[in-house]
């Protein structure tokens, strides 16, 4: 298990016991690549933070198995909590201190050599610098943020938790905030991103895990909006075109063609290796192509089809 960076066999979370027992995770089972920024996506109370709290070894697992950074937890969890850095949603910071002083107090706790030098680092950054000496109750929640995220990284984790890192912030601190974490990504970090903010999850994620306690679907953003929805492409002619319907249909990779007003809707699997061919098809039936677009579905289509779906299951 230690090729992955994050490796998890059925992992899984009860709290209470006898006929209060909650199922928090159930046999979750994934496995995260090293240098990986994957997104955790699913409801209020489907696990995710759970998962989190597990994972960085803030609260034992139930039954299962899971590898963090090399360490088994159950059975190395201070080696875990030393290898991991977490962003929780809500994060405590202590008010009457400077900037500089609380992440000097938490750079302490995890015997960080050079520690002026890594807050210097950090608060260089994130745009604080400037502000190291002022109270951290006189922040915005953008900077307490920022500031929560350098905390995280003072001991240069190899593995990174960020729980709705964005939650709340305005456009600007929420744009620096991505920013940094796809820079973080860029630079080999396995990131582990819990949101609520699907296009910013689409955007940042290179895989994706939905899951409502249990595991729904795992895969790339684009891979699961295909796996979905197969892909569809509108032709724009300039003349009404029921008459070119049956053309496209006779090739064997379309699956579905529909005619609304002056556009053809077209689904099928591979765009870029079926649409000349489609395109020729259309030509040689006398259609006169005004442009062709495709239309791209969301990770929010994905994540309700996904969803929805579950909710009819139960």
């Amino acid at each position: 298990m230690t090729e992955f960076a994050i490796q998890t066999e059925n992992l899984t979370k009860h709290f209470g016991r006898g006929k209060d027992v909650v199922h928090a995770v159930e046999g979750l089972s994934l496995e995260i690549r090293p240098g990986e920024v994957f997104g955790l996506l699913g409801p209020n109370g489907a696990g995710k933070t759970t998962t989190i709290r597990m994972l960085s070894a803030l609260i034992g697992i139930s039954a299962g198995r899971a590898v963090v950074a090399g360490h088994e937890l159950g059975k190395e969890d201070m080696d875990v909590r030393r290898k991991v850095g977490i962003l929780t949603e809500t994060p405590g910071m202590y008010d009457q201190l400077s900037a500089e002083r609380n992440l000097a107090f938490f750079a302490a706790l995890y015997d960080v050599k050079d520690i002026p030098g890594q807050v210097e680092k950090y608060l260089r950054m994130l745009g604080l610098w400037a502000r190291r000496d002022d109270e951290v109750g006189e922040f915005s929640k953008g900077m307490r943020q920022k500031l929560a995220i350098a905390r995280a990284l003072l001991h240069e984790p190899p593995v990174l938790f960020l729980d709705e890192p964005t939650s709340g912030l305005d456009p600007e601190a929420a744009r620096l905030v991505r920013d940094f974490i796809a820079e973080l990504g860029r630079e080999g970090r396995t990131l582990i991103l819990c949101t609520h903010n699907l296009d910013e999850a689409d955007r940042l994620c290179d895989r994706v895990a939905v899951f409502k306690t249990s595991l729904l679907a795992l895969d790339t953003p684009a891979n699961l909006r295909s796996q979905l929805f197969g892909r569809t492409v509108v032709f724009h002619l300039a003349q009404p075109g029921p008459q070119f319907v049956e053309p496209l249909k006779a090739n064997a990779f379309v699956h579905s063609v529909e005619a609304l007003d002056n556009k053809l809707v077209v689904t099928l699997d591979d765009p870029e290796a079926h649409n000349p061919a489609l395109i020729r098809r259309l030509v040689e039936a006398g259609a006169e192509i005004r442009f062709v677009g495709e239309v791209r579905r969301s990770l929010e289509d994905v994540y309700l089809r996904l969803i929805q779906k579950e909710d009819r299951h139960d």
